[in-house]
């Protein structure tokens, strides 16, 4: 999926819990970000589906109820899962990947900032951010034989590298086939996306145009040179924090909307400027949302004295990913992006007065990315033995 939503997530939790004795608070729900995933949710399925609907009287899209559906699965998952539930092992690392990431925000020589220029454009002047080269690993060995079971991977890059309107895995679908010729077929492969809100594959130097099934096999690569190095955790210490951040909301006047509801029947048309069309589906999507405040959970969870995870909501900057790898007292920390919900992009305040795509297409005020950075740093502390 593209992205998971509060109204799908708070009620997979908690049914969860009443099938499991789980606690919600304990349970993360996250998507990968696969740009090929069903459209269910905001403004732009909105759209779409009225369309179908003014056309043809129906949506051929939508013959189930797809959120009622998810949420079933999403339950059954987390109770199949207790159900199968062994002793195994955990061993937990990190590996370092170059090449496959890039930051696609630029400055310009006009003094602009913007995103995905375009490649070997002249007027390139550098990138406005770093990327996360680092990837998590934790694999899970059966208690029994030693025998992989299971692996997590994390790391920060779009999902965006395979087009159409077909249904895909994008490139960690690659991921487990490569890690399975190495550690066998049954091998369950987790993949998590790291803080790239502002980060995707496409090299505008245009030395390299990077493919999906080239994406997963090298990364896979580098998680398997990194497993001799992964060390074991030989006295888990499973915890978890949590805490809703209030984040500060965008507001819109009326007459604001008024022209985005009239941008949004201009979609395919070519009649709007593409930054005005972004503007006005993310004016649009405030439809879903209470207005004033956004009630954002972060999570942490400790794995072992120097292993945790950090769940976060929206396609959080890479910037705010690092600064709470940086403060946590864990060596070992890894960030996933759009945990529970999705408030769309999370940028930096530096990103906010710098402008471009992303800046437009957020729903809170600048500050929102750093507060969840504050409270993520707050819980991991918490939970640092």
């Amino acid at each position: 999926l593209c992205a998971v939503y509060a109204a799908v997530t708070e009620p997979a939790r908690t049914r969860a819990q009443q099938k499991t004795g789980i606690p919600a608070s304990n349970i993360l729900i996250a998507a990968t970000h696969s740009h090929t995933g069903p459209l269910y949710f905001n403004a732009l399925r909105e759209h779409f589906h009225n369309k179908a609907v003014a056309n043809g009287g129906s949506d051929p899209c939508e013959t189930v109820d797809y959120p009622a559906q998810l949420t079933d699965k999403l339950v059954q998952v987390i109770a199949d899962a207790q159900a199968a539930a062994r002793p195994v092992r955990l061993d937990a690392g990190t590996a370092e990947q170059q090449g496959l990431s890039f930051n696609r925000r630029f400055h310009m020589k006009d003094g602009s900032v913007r995103c995905n220029p375009g490649s070997r454009n002249p007027d390139i002047v550098r990138p406005a951010g770093p990327i996360d080269p680092q990837v998590g690993v934790v694999l899970v060995r059966d208690a029994a034989d030693n025998r992989p079971v299971a692996s997590l991977t994390v790391f920060a890059l779009h999902l965006d590298t395979t087009g159409g309107a077909l249904y895909s895995a994008d490139y960690p679908y690659y991921l487990e086939q490569a890690l399975r010729q190495s550690l066998g077929d049954r091998l369950v492969s987790v993949f998590a996306n790291g803080t790239c809100g502002d980060i995707n594959h496409f090299d505008v130097t245009g030395r390299q145009t990077l493919k999906t099934q080239y994406i997963g096999a090298t990364l896979a690569a580098s998680v398997k040179a990194s497993l001799p190095g992964l060390k074991p955790l030989t006295q888990p210490r499973l915890a978890v924090r949590s805490e809703v951040v209030e984040l500060p909301l965008r507001t819109y006047a009326p007459d604001e909307v008024a022209l985005a509801e009239k941008a949004m029947h201009t979609l395919g048309t070519g009649e709007k400027p593409v930054m005005d069309l972004v503007k006005a589906y993310e004016i649009m999507n405030f439809k879903w949302r209470k207005p004033g405040k956004l009630p954002a959970l972060v999570q942490a969870i400790r794995l072992g004295d120097d292993t945790a995870l950090v769940g976060l909501p929206g396609e959080v900057f890479v910037e705010l990913g690092l600064a709470v790898k940086q403060a946590s007292p864990f060596a070992n920390t890894m960030v996933v992006e759009l945990s529970q919900d999705c408030p769309d992009y999370v940028p930096t305040r530096k990103a906010f007065g710098e402008g471009s795509y992303e800046t437009v297409c957020s729903s809170m005020e600048p500050g929102g990315g750093e507060m969840l950075v504050d409270s993520a740093v707050r819980l991991l502390k918490q939970l640092k033995p």
